[in-house]
């Protein structure tokens, strides 16, 4: 009971603010516009009165939300208990206000109570549970936008994990008469470009890139390379790395890439440009 008491005493404590500046605002409107006939008294009794209205906003709004952050504590460690609806919230401060200014208005400021007079403290005593509930909705789409910040980093994290588990594992090439291989990391591998019944592939080696020549078909490395996507096919003799990519160039018609720290030109035929385009 008593954590539970503590928790809305905090939550009442972050709330505390904007409750004295909506009692206040109330108590500054009346003062400054009279909406109710006060003229029966001097100035320093007048000032007292106006005061009590804004006392009577902060005191319902004080009792209302403890009410309801009560019914929320409860819901939580018993699910046959409703929630407490914001909207419902809102209602009971009004109609609790309005009847509280009802009655302060007739038997302490000894206005006679019209039709007018209460339409003009049905309209002061809605403002306040307007204000509470932007408020609310401010506050909680914050919340909201720093769980989805938390969400974010801790995806962010997760993929740069998968990517790092994933680019660290190795393709090995084999020739077609199985005479020779080249086990390489799939984060090394720039490119793959046929040369008539030879493939060359290109990969960085430290901070060099060298080539291999290998007797194998380009469809053939196509097919070896499916479960690594960032492997694109850019023309029908070459597929490239997408993480080597510096820039797509295009003059006229023709496109070409242009790989990271290195002189030779990739060709792209318009087959595949657009999806290439799509990955990178």
């Amino acid at each position: 009971m008593n954590k539970k008491t503590d928790q809305i005493l905090q939550l009442l404590k972050e709330d505390r603010k904007l409750f004295l500046s909506m009692s206040f605002g109330v108590f500054l409107f009346i003062l400054f516009f009279q909406p109710f006939p006060l003229e029966s008294f001097d100035f320093n009794n007048r000032l007292l009165i106006v005061a009590g209205f804004g006392g009577i906003v902060l005191l319902f709004l004080v009792l209302v939300r403890t009410a309801s952050l009560w019914i929320m504590q409860s819901y939580n460690h018993s699910n046959n208990l409703p929630t407490f609806p914001s909207y419902l919230g809102g209602f009971i401060i009004m109609a609790l206000s309005s009847v509280a200014f009802g009655f302060y208005l007739r038997y302490v400021g000894l206005v006679e109570i019209t039709f007018f007079v209460m339409s003009k403290v049905v309209f002061i005593c809605l403002v306040p549970p307007i204000v509470l509930g932007i408020f609310d909705d401010i506050k909680e789409l914050r919340q909201q936008n720093e769980l989805l910040l938390i969400e974010k980093e801790i995806i962010g994290k997760q993929v740069i994990k998968y990517e790092e588990d994933y680019l660290n594992q190795s393709i090995e090439f084999i020739s077609d008469n199985s005479a020779e291989n080249l086990s390489l990391h799939v984060v090394d591998v720039a490119f793959i470009k046929s040369s008539d019944n030879y493939v060359e592939i290109a990969y960085k080696e430290g901070e060099d890139f060298r080539k291999k020549l290998m007797r194998n078909t380009l469809r053939n490395i196509e097919h070896q390379m499916r479960p690594f996507p960032n492997f694109i096919r850019c023309h029908r003799t070459c597929i490239v790395n997408i993480h080597f990519i510096e820039k797509l160039n295009r003059q006229y018609n023709n496109h070409w890439l242009t790989i990271k720290n290195y002189q030779e030109q990739i060709p792209v035929s318009r087959q595949y440009l657009l999806k290439l385009k799509e990955a990178i």
